[in-house]
């Protein structure tokens, strides 16, 4: 089935923060996400989900297992399972990017103390 963003299943996160369910299933979650500037998410982790964040435009700084890392437009980092992560936005425009789970994520988030 073709899937766009207008007909996505949509969220909001932390406020202002948006997300689009590109793919929904069992064993895998596709989510295009867009976070206005200054956005910050909690640090957390998940015992079971890997994921994979790819930019599509803006820049997203991604805290992994506390290194600091500045993704631009079409790079990538892969997360495992069970490292904490933080994903935020300190540049000025909207960061717009893909993330990959498998399984998906949701419920499976535990915050980071």
């Amino acid at each position: 089935m073709m899937i766009d963003k207008a007909s996505a299943e949509h969220y909001t996160w932390g406020g202002q923060c948006d997300g689009w369910h590109l793919v929904k299933s069992p064993n895998l979650s596709v989510i295009q996400e867009r976070v206005p500037s200054g956005c910050v998410e909690v640090k957390h982790y998940h015992q079971k989900a890997e994921q994979f964040f790819f930019v599509l435009s803006g820049v997203a700084t991604l805290e992994v297992a506390e290194q600091v890392f500045s993704l631009t437009p079409q790079q990538g980092l892969h997360v495992a399972a069970g490292v904490v992560h933080q994903l935020r936005n300190e540049a000025e425009q909207d960061l717009v990017f893909l993330v990959t789970s498998t399984p998906p994520s949701h419920g499976d988030r535990v915050e980071a103390v």
